[in-house]
């Protein structure tokens, strides 16, 4: 008995309906990935499910890419439906195998991190200057995310005992201008309970050592005696949604028109860094990345970098 691809992608089609109890957008989704599959097979000749093989698949896939209609993420997600269909009629007796077995999706293009030029962070930075208690505290705030690259995760979860004081800086609580001014070292636990020590520099523990005498004694005191290097006015932790806030404002404040967010500011700091001069090795330490490949991406951006100055400075490069 054949199986016409229309008539295999109603079967599915109801299975999902039905038995999953998916949302009536979720089908709409599946029918036009199965209908667009049905109108390649039919134009190959392919009349009958049984004869699909994994190569069919890989063909199918592979001129979808060739085309340049979709993404890789729309295509991987066609071809997912594509299989559950397969694998549904196979599970079934109605398809003497599956097809699905073996065939790739398309690997996503890796989008390049966005970095601020030096120049912008230095703007929002100033534009969070000022001696009220909040903008001490975001100064301080944004400040060591800039110098520490560290995810707003993990600064909204330092404790103030996870702030240390470089060498011979002496005691945090007993003098934060002494202690912090020089700066020193976080102790930051990322991914995995995974715990780094990442230095931040002297501009980020000036403005720490501010906020911890001028603004924090006075936030904390009206909380529940919260140990969190970063609080709000009522003593509780600070959110990373307010972090997120606090940058937006920043942004506008300074003029930069790019999209900024949190990450935004990690981005920089290791785009900057490699920039200078630093190895990829100790870049991937200060990330704390576990592997060296992820932080290969930021090689990426700094060569682009050299490139255009490349292009822009040497006499024979166009």
């Amino acid at each position: 008995m054949t199986l016409p691809p229309r008539d295999g992608a109603a079967r599915f089609l109801r299975h999902v309906s039905i038995e999953r109890g998916l949302s009536s957008h979720s089908i709409a989704a599946y029918r036009r990935d199965l209908d667009a599959y049905s109108v390649w097979l039919e134009r190959a000749g392919v009349t009958d499910l049984a004869t699909v093989v994994p190569e069919t698949l890989s063909a199918y896939v592979r001129e979808l890419g060739e085309s340049g209609d979709l993404a890789a993420a729309s295509i991987t997600r066609r071809l997912s439906t594509v299989r559950g269909m397969h694998r549904f009629l196979f599970d079934e007796g109605l398809l003497p195998q599956y097809a699905g077995s073996g065939v790739r999706s398309p690997k996503k293009a890796r989008s390049l991190p966005k970095a601020l030029p030096i120049a912008d962070v230095e703007a929002m930075l100033q534009a969070v200057s000022g001696d009220d208690a909040t903008a001490i505290r975001d100064r301080a705030l944004l400040e060591l995310l800039y110098a520490s690259g560290a995810r707003v995760s993990e600064v909204t979860a330092l404790d103030v005992d996870d702030l240390l004081a470089g060498p011979g800086g002496g005691e945090v609580w007993a003098d934060p201008e002494r202690a912090l001014g020089d700066g020193g070292f976080l102790l930051v636990r990322g991914k995995g309970s995974k715990q780094r020590l990442v230095p931040y520099g002297r501009y980020a523990g000036s403005a720490l050592a501010a906020y911890l005498v001028r603004v924090r004694p006075d936030f904390a005191s009206r909380g529940s005696g919260t140990p969190a290097l970063f609080v709000g006015p009522r003593g509780g932790r600070v959110s990373r949604q307010t972090v997120w806030l606090v940058i937006r404002a920043a942004a506008e404040r300074a003029g930069v028109t790019a999209e900024v967010s949190p990450h935004t500011l990690r981005h920089s700091f290791a785009t900057h860094l490699l920039s200078g001069g630093a190895d990829v090795r100790t870049v991937q330490e200060l990330l704390g990345h576990s592997s060296v490949t992820t932080t290969q991406i930021y090689t990426q951006v700094t060569a682009d970098t050299l490139r255009e100055r490349y292009l822009d400075a040497h006499p024979r490069a166009r």
